[in-house]
């Protein structure tokens, strides 16, 4: 499989924020997103092709907590001693020849497994927390290349049947991201297409996050966001490793 990065950090968005990680970023997408924040594994793969015995290798070194990068604030007597939690992420994860292979060897050595995926590609798979965020239509890449991948995308974008085969199989977090007010109606349109796929969502587990790459625009956004995020019985959710780190490779 092609694979960008692997490295230890902290998880910065969903219901294990702060969660000692380590993260195997496969390179490869379908969808292309305008807002992608990782084009590099997107508009622009690269990588290392890489076997599941030399992924799982480097995931076991980056498990010592002695990898993580610093955060101000947080006391190292709070650390563990080694990481147990592995979130796998893309560009899209799903599509990564051998994936069902690494997770397996991963629960084998007893890591928690996350799978960050778009929800359009389902596959079979050893997986503790299924991290699906569904694409709005805010994602369409209309300028991006003169648009050439915006038709592409729209097709591929929503498929209501996959998101309902994931949320039945795994506990699972559903992470939208929310540009203006006017998303909150496409999410329940979302919500509403999946569960008449035969799976009801549970509305604890969908969380709003706002687009941005720069802690000022996040910051901004969340002050409106966070209280629609309770009107609608949705859990807000801050892109927190923009907060510690800013926008970086390998945190």
């Amino acid at each position: 499989m092609l694979i960008s990065e692997i490295y230890a950090s902290r998880q910065g968005e969903g219901r294990l924020v702060g969660e000692p990680s380590v993260f195997v970023r496969t390179s490869g997408c379908n969808l292309r997103c305008d807002f992608c924040d990782t084009p590099f594994t997107s508009w622009n793969p690269t990588g290392t092709s890489l076997a599941v015995d030399p992924v799982v290798e480097q995931v076991v070194q980056a498990s010592q907590t002695s990898a993580l990068p610093p955060r101000a604030g947080l006391d190292a007597d709070d650390l563990p001693d080694a990481i147990s939690h592995v979130v796998l992420t893309g560009g899209e994860p799903m599509l990564a020849k051998g994936i069902e292979s690494l997770c397996e060897a991963l629960a084998e050595l007893d890591y928690h497994i996350t799978i960050e995926t778009a929800g359009t590609i389902d596959r079979t798979l050893k997986c503790d927390l299924m991290s699906i965020s569904p694409k709005l239509s805010n994602s369409t890449p209309t300028e991006q290349r003169a648009g050439q991948w915006a038709k592409r995308h729209e097709e591929t974008r929503h498929q209501p049947d996959v998101v309902a085969a994931l949320i039945q199989r795994h506990d699972y977090q559903l992470k939208f991201v929310v540009e203006s007010d006017g998303d909150l109606g496409e999410i329940e349109q979302y919500i509403d297409s999946v569960a008449a796929a035969g799976a009801p969502v549970e509305r604890e587990k969908v969380l709003l996050m706002p687009e941005g790459i720069d802690a000022d625009v996040l910051e901004k956004r969340g002050l409106w966001l966070q209280p629609l995020c309770q009107q609608a019985g949705f859990s807000f959710c801050p892109r927190m490793h923009i907060q510690w780190y800013g926008n970086q490779r390998a945190t």
